[in-house]
């Protein structure tokens, strides 16, 4: 009957070539396409085969375990989905984007990840002709970027395929048993003391940059939430800063945690917003409170090179600006409660917020460590003998 499936079938053979024997295995896919490929070359010698060569038995393993892959239906290349690697990114990126809802910028860096890492790679291929030995290859071809980045990639590619499992219906995901590289995590974290936040304030090029500044680190925004920032959300009876957006690609969006937050509103930060708000110009309720010259968004790429130049003429180390907020958690958690902490933060999971714990200060606990070791008054350190 046309288009019935049959068992798989096949069997291993030996052809003698003039550079030595070599193995072959030919099958025959529950649709009838007939497959051949070789193994490798013959081992004729006795003990254990060298690397890369395959004696009989281990022909015959390999073809049973391939026409056993055949049968549950998960041998790459079986399904034939008609689509490229190509057609499988675009179609997750337009997954992500509109039932995802993923953020502008980070649409953009899958988009650049995409055209640099993967698309040369990968491509033209077709989606069932990609195997995990292929994208290991590709794993251990990384170079030039950090182990953090190379992971960052495999989780994109296995995104691409568990869509591709859905939409083109491929029976596994090669990218399910590819391992991530290590990455250490030394919970070391680069902030500012409170000094060299005023240096930095007081080194600004003008009045808006260096409210900036001492709003970053005495609030622990981001800067697209800065950036995003209006006078109605600024609650100065209150000693409130209502977090509600995020510009970042030139675009508006909700902060990266998705939820609105509040945090708190310092004197000095007050002080220096009130004097923001007697400059004459974008100061309604629905306008900008770091608004540029002429009101509208302040260019992130405009303001990082004031802030690098702010940190030479203040004399401070190279720090990024996103250590201003970590300046605001490292000062905070010895302050606060960790779940305050992480609510001001806007941190979606306490385990971000738990990097800050070790900056908090614990006074009781070199006593703690006297009193385990304590010892009577005749075994003091002043009775022992040194030889």
């Amino acid at each position: 009957m046309a288009g019935e499936l049959r068992p798989p079938t096949g069997h291993v053979f030996r052809v003698e070539r003039a550079s030595g024997p070599v193995w072959y295995a030919k099958y025959r896919l529950p649709d009838g396409r007939q497959i051949q490929k070789k193994l490798g070359p013959a081992w004729s010698d006795r003990g254990r085969p060298a690397a890369g060569y395959f004696t009989k038995r281990q022909a015959e393993v390999w073809l049973q375990d391939t026409l056993a892959e055949a049968r549950r239906g998960t041998l790459p290349g079986m399904v034939r989905t008609g689509a490229t690697f190509a057609d499988a990114a675009a179609e997750w990126l337009r997954f992500i984007e509109e039932d995802r809802a993923r953020k502008p910028s980070t649409l953009r860096d899958y988009r650049s990840a995409l055209k640099v890492h993967l698309l040369p790679v990968f491509g033209d291929r077709p989606l069932e002709s990609i195997t995990d030995d292929d994208i290991e290859e590709w794993r251990r071809g990384l170079s030039g970027m950090s182990n953090r980045m190379k992971n960052k990639l495999i989780i994109q590619l296995h995104g691409i395929f568990r869509r591709a499992r859905s939409v083109y219906k491929l029976p596994t995901n090669p990218v399910a048993l590819i391992e991530k590289h290590p990455i250490r995590a030394s919970g070391d974290i680069q902030v500012f003391a409170p000094e060299e936040v005023w240096a930095l304030v007081r080194a600004a090029a003008n009045e808006t940059d260096a409210a900036i500044y001492l709003t970053a680190a005495f609030t622990g925004l981001r800067m697209g939430e800065l950036l995003a920032l209006r006078w109605r959300e600024v609650d100065f009876v209150g000693s409130t800063i209502r977090v509600r957006t995020n510009y970042a690609g030139g675009q508006l969006t909700t902060p990266k945690s998705g939820k609105v937050r509040s945090v708190p509103l310092a004197p000095d930060v007050a002080s220096a917003l009130a004097r923001l708000g007697d400059r004459g110009a974008w100061t309604g309720d629905d306008d900008l409170v770091f608004a540029s010259a002429v009101g509208s968004f302040m260019s992130d790429a405009a303001l990082r090179p004031r802030y690098k130049s702010a940190l030479r003429r203040a004399g401070l180390r190279v720090l990024r600006f996103h250590d201003l907020r970590h300046t605001f958690g490292t000062r905070m958690i010895a302050k606060a409660d960790i779940r305050r902490v992480q609510e001001w933060m806007g941190h979606a999971d306490i385990q971000t917020t738990m990097k800050y714990l070790h900056y908090a200060p614990h006074p009781e606990d070199a006593r703690l460590v006297a009193e385990a070791f304590a010892v009577s008054a005749a075994g003091t350190s002043s009775d022992i003998l040194v030889p």
